[in-house]
């Protein structure tokens, strides 16, 4: 491959010629540089074809400018802009040619003479004579000074015969040419056969949108300042189509006050742009399906048919995606799909007299489709579009328990609340019992007991089964609602009844109501019984094969196994939680998943994993944020931990009030969030030193939550109580309350482990090392290490996280004495390096080996693999992987053999 950063000058520009098609373009004004795909369009300089494939104006042609002005000075260039004209084969090789021939005089004469002879209405054996041309341009092309060729948009020239010329040039290629081809419209090639062999390097409209960062640098290109929210807003909006975003900027410019317009497909420039550039240029017929199916946010051909009441809609959107007509893949299979934003907003708002049909009568017919087919959210959603809300509360009703409490997608059934008249909620039991449920999942309590109430209506049940089925129904509403006021005493009673009432076939309130109340058994500090409720949950889960209940059962066990300090053994229950749900439609959106994923990030920050962690938690918080799950509150206060501890602390703060936000937006009673976000604010405060202003408000909190009247432990912090109390004793230390530190940890010690609780247990534990250490205590201090190491042996190593920090040299030096173990060889590697072994590796001009590489390296001259290491240091398989390129980097070797004797030869390993 070649290395472009060591260019120290551009390579040779493009051939000049009288014809223009071979002028390369200068590059737009503005244009943001693209050197990440342009580093892999140089990894793909090694085989035979460069393949750019977007909808227009993704910058295909200005990536391909910009690249051919990166190349290694030894590469050369010819671009071709094709046209229309070009559709003759005849013109497109003779113009091909024609641009060879500037960089090899006299080739191809006698080709070029018999070209220019043929007339057009007469066959040409165009294989015949491309196998001369190319076997005498073999001869010429110097493997040393290769050239890139350039298409640019092929797409107006493409055809059959020119498609087949052109497979017969690529399969016959010789070396030192290489073809870089531009276009809107997939060629009819066999790319599999290059792709195969890797000849191939293929970027499409996924590739092509614009980052983050590529956007940040067109906004200050143009003098365009947006905060963050806006940036990721107009990202979101546009989906990174570069034209879009111009024209975006363009209106911005002609706006005299100088306001943001939206960013609207609909909307003038872009409206022009679409227009003009794809609308217009297809058939009446694609027109009138475009303008049919835009009012559906995802279709698939059936769909379509049903929608329009044909049979060609799979041709048309064969010919939609060979086009690049704007339409994006919604799954791997090839069968969903939608319309970009930008594109399907201007569909829906521009729709020719006599050109398509109503919209409410599609919206009726995607409603039968979706419901024959069993999709009851989408028919739903269909059924309010076209004004039917009788249709839509008919076949809400038709929803089952298992869809809704084990999906928990409560954004959805309330976003229909608000479509649905009151009247129409109160009209059956059915409709009652499911909508306050939802309320009840979204912790808007009052509401859902409000709307439980109106049960009474229908009472007496026409038969005793009957009365006792709603009965047993709103016992585990009542329940569930009780939990989340805090109430304990009537959310055991009211669970407990519902589940010796509750016929068998209730599985999701059955489900229900033993989650609750293996919560609340992990608030009292019953993890014995919490273990046991799990078990009975995951085999009535298995019993029913539902995988939603499944994940939610493994989420609860990890949730027990957690708190018993058990940290492998919960990620293990949180990955069989998340492959129950692999199955499942990926563009669907379920609590669970997200809860699974937010505790995932637990697991990792435990682990003292802060990138993992991190990228985790936003992938649930966002999740749970579609779903209205409040869930995210979890993934918010750990996320302002993981800042805390490496001292960003405007950020940390940040997530706490978005958390508090977004709790205050969908109206979550206090009690669910208040204590747990104060109690993170108490750790960041003590984290600066803020001592006093900490002290304030732990003592408040310990107020609610201790005593004979304590109040219960928050659903997603069941262990908040005795977090307060750990709280409270590192207050006491850095107070120099030593004495009233070391009763309360011992005290809290006690407490957790008399039921199992290592988790807060071994936190107490370290703060314990911690208070010796400062009173000159070692020897106590090096007995509690190793009762540490042992209770750390479920894979908890965050409690180490002020040990690493404030006393790295002392446990260094304790952990070389210490017998071996997984947890001590896990926290060397989490030391800063060691000052004694900063061996100048290469006369001073390498780095030295960080404390991870040295344990990697340790563990790769015991002949472990690189799945034994990740397993022993709890890294991940490609941490190892990076770890041991950076160390043959800085020993300057190339293998791992040669690695150890470097390094023995040094003397890093013994």
């Amino acid at each position: 491959m070649s290395d472009l950063s060591r260019s120290t000058r551009l390579a040779e520009p493009a051939v000049t010629v009288s014809d223009g098609r071979f002028f390369r373009p200068p590059l737009p004004a503005g244009h943001v540089p693209r050197p990440r795909l342009c580093e892999r369009l140089a990894a793909g300089l090694e085989g035979r074809l460069l393949l750019v494939c977007a909808p227009a104006g993704f910058g295909k042609s200005s990536l391909a400018s910009e690249f051919c002005q990166s190349l290694p000075v030894h590469w050369r260039s010819l671009w071709f802009c094709l046209s229309q004209r070009d559709g003759d084969p005849g013109r497109f090789l003779e113009r091909l040619l024609g641009g060879l021939r500037q960089y090899f005089p006299g080739l191809g004469d006698e080709a070029l003479g018999l070209l220019r002879m043929r007339q057009r209405h007469q066959p040409f054996a165009f294989e015949e004579w491309l196998d001369g041309v190319l076997d005498e341009l073999a001869e010429r092309l110097d493997p040393v000074r290769p050239l890139l060729l350039v298409l640019d948009d092929y797409h107006l020239a493409q055809g059959a015969v020119l498609d087949r010329c052109l497979q017969f040039f690529l399969n016959h290629l010789p070396p030192g040419l290489v073809l870089l081809v531009t276009s809107r419209q997939r060629p009819d090639w066999h790319l599999a056969r290059l792709r195969l062999s890797r000849q191939l390097l293929e970027l499409c409209e996924q590739d092509l949108r614009l980052t983050a960062e590529e956007l940040s640098r067109l906004l200050a290109s143009q003098g365009a300042e947006l905060d963050r929210a806006d940036r990721e807003a107009l990202l979101q909006r546009s989906e990174g189509w570069v034209a879009g975003l111009r024209l975006w900027l363009l209106a911005c410019a002609d706006d005299p006050a100088g306001r943001l317009p939206s960013l609207h497909g609909a909307d003038g420039l872009i409206r022009d742009y679409l227009l003009e550039e794809v609308i217009e240029r297809q058939s009446p017929e694609v027109q009138a399906f475009l303008y049919d199916t835009a009012c559906l946010d995802r279709f698939c051909a059936e769909l379509c048919d049903a929608v329009r009441e044909s049979h060609d809609s799979a041709a048309i959107l064969e010919y939609l995606q060979a086009h690049q007509v704007f339409l994006v893949p919604l799954d791997d299979h090839g069968r969903w799909f939608r319309y970009h934003h930008l594109f399907s907003d201007l569909l829906r708002a521009r729709q020719p007299e006599g050109c398509g049909q109503p919209p409410s009568r599609l919206y009726l017919r995607a409603c039968r489709w979706f419901s024959e087919q069993g999709l009851l959210d989408e028919a739903i959603d269909q059924a309010l579009r076209a004004g039917q809300p009788d249709v839509a509360a008919s076949l809400v009703q038709n929803l089952t328990e298992l869809q809704l409490l084990g999906e928990q997608n409560v954004a959805m059934l309330l976003r229909w609340k608000r479509d649905l008249p009151d009247s129409l909620l109160i009209s059956s039991p059915r409709l009652i019992v499911l909508y306050a449920w939802a309320l009840a999942l979204a912790c808007q309590l009052d509401a859902a007991e409000e709307l439980a109430s109106h049960l009474a209506n229908f009472l007496p049940a026409p038969s005793a089964t009957a009365q006792r089925s709603m009965l047993a129904q709103w016992l585990a509403l009542s329940g569930v609602i009780a939990r989340g006021r805090g109430d304990s005493a009537k959310a055991e009673a009211y669970c407990a009844e519902a589940l010796a009432s509750m016929p068998r076939e209730r599985t999701g309130q059955r489900q229900m109501c033993l989650s609750t109340l293996a919560n609340l058994a992990v608030a009292n500090g019953d993890l014995w019984r919490a273990r046991g409720l799990n078990r009975e949950s995951l085999e009535l889960s298995r019993r029913v094969g539902n995988p939603l209940f499944e994940a939610l059962a493994h989420y609860d066990r990890a949730r027990v196994l957690q708190a018993r300090g058990e940290v492998l053994r919960a990620f293990d229950e949180v990955r069989q939680g998340l492959e129950r749900l692999h199955g499942l439609p990926a563009q669907r959106l379920y609590a669970v998943r997200a809860r699974l994923t937010l505790y995932e990030g637990l697991l990792h920050a435990l682990r003292l994993r802060p990138e993992l962690a991190r990228e985790r938690l936003q992938v649930g918080i966002a999740e749970a944020r579609a779903c209205r799950d409040p869930s995210l509150l979890l993934g918010y206060y750990l996320l302002a931990g993981l800042d805390g501890r490496e001292g960003r602390f405007a950020e940390a703060f940040g997530h706490l009030a978005e958390a508090e936000r977004v709790m205050h937006i969908w109206d979550v009673p206090p009690i669910y969030y208040l204590a747990m976000l104060t109690l993170a604010k108490c750790e960041l405060w003590l984290l600066q030193g803020q001592l006093e202003q900490a002290g304030i408000w732990l003592e408040r909190l310990a107020e609610t939550y201790s005593g004979p009247q304590a109040a219960t432990a928050p659903e997603f912090h069941p262990l908040l109580p005795q977090y307060i109390e750990l709280q409270l004793a590192v207050l006491e230390r850095l107070s120099d309350r030593w004495p009233q530190a070391e009763r309360r940890l011992r005290a809290l010690i006690l407490r957790v482990q008399s039921h199992g609780g290592q988790a807060v247990g071994l936190a107490a534990q370290v703060q314990l090392i911690l208070q010796w250490l400062r009173l000159g205590q070692e020897r106590e201090a090096r007995q509690q290490l190793l009762s540490c190491l042992e209770a750390a042996a479920g894979g908890a190593l965050q409690p180490f996280h002020d040990l690493l920090r404030e006393q790295p040299h002392w446990l260094r030096e304790q952990l070389r004495a210490a017998p071996a173990c997984a947890v001590s060889e896990a926290l060397r590697g989490l030391l800063p390096a060691d000052d004694g072994q900063a061996v100048d590796l290469l006369s001073g001009t390498a780095e030295t080996l960080s404390a991870r590489e040295l344990a990697v390296l340790r563990l790769i001259a015991q002949g472990c693999s690189n799945q034994e290491i990740s397993e022993q240091l709890f890294i991940s398989l490609h941490t190892v992987k990076t770890h041991a390129r950076h160390i043959n980097s800085k020993l300057g070797v190339e293998r791992r053999t040669q690695a150890v004797a470097r390094a023995k030869a040094l003397g890093l390993l013994d």
